[in-house]
């Protein structure tokens, strides 16, 4: 046999192995931090009473949310929530 035969031998069961192997356990079906899928996500959203309400901003106020939101250890939908209530409330 030829070093390429067997160069091509040696991929192919790896190849093989691969398509053999089993899902990795974090995408598996029973991972434990399973993502919620859109429509349950809307509706545990609605169930809190929360609407979706898409703007455009600069970078700049983005990256500040986003360092509050890290700071604090909160999400910047909360972050943004609070900031939205105190301006309205002055």
């Amino acid at each position: 046999m030829k070093k390429t035969d067997l160069e091509k031998n040696k991929a192919l069961k790896i190849v093989e192995k691969m398509k053999k192997g089993g899902t990795p356990q974090r995408f598996s079906a029973d991972s434990a931090g399973a993502p919620v899928d859109r429509r349950e996500q809307r509706k545990l959203d609605q169930a809190q009473g929360l609407v979706s309400f898409p703007v455009k901003i600069k970078q700049t106020l983005v990256d500040e949310i986003r360092a509050q939101a890290t700071a604090q250890n909160t999400g910047t939908n909360e972050i943004i929530g609070a900031l939205l209530e105190k301006a309205l409330k002055s």
